[in-house]
């Protein structure tokens, strides 16, 4: 099976809010197998819309990823981050 990749693309709008989701997420996430791969680092925007943070986690599995997303702890700390920006979310399967 192969892994996916949970990719967000974010322009945060209040940033204590969006650290409350941030620290909430973390665990939410590692706790279905995600580990990340980059967290708000540098970037070069080459095309389309430019959103300033930007997190690419790898999961086991596409459906591990949206089990995840679906999850009572991780809907607990997204709570903090609608409001607190503007987010593009997607996930994504690597090619085996």
């Amino acid at each position: 099976m192969p892994t996916a990749l949970w990719i967000a693309h974010v322009d945060v709008t209040d940033a204590e809010a969006y650290g409350r989701y941030a620290k909430e997420a973390g665990p939410a996430i590692a706790a279905h197998g995600g580990v990340f791969l980059a967290r708000g680092g540098r970037y070069v925007q080459l095309e389309g819309n430019d959103r300033a943070r930007n997190v690419v986690a790898r999961f086991p599995s596409l459906e591990k990823a949206v089990e995840c997303y679906n999850s009572p702890a991780y809907q607990a700390a997204l709570a903090h981050a609608k409001g607190a920006s503007i987010r593009d979310l997607m996930v994504v399967e690597e090619v085996e």
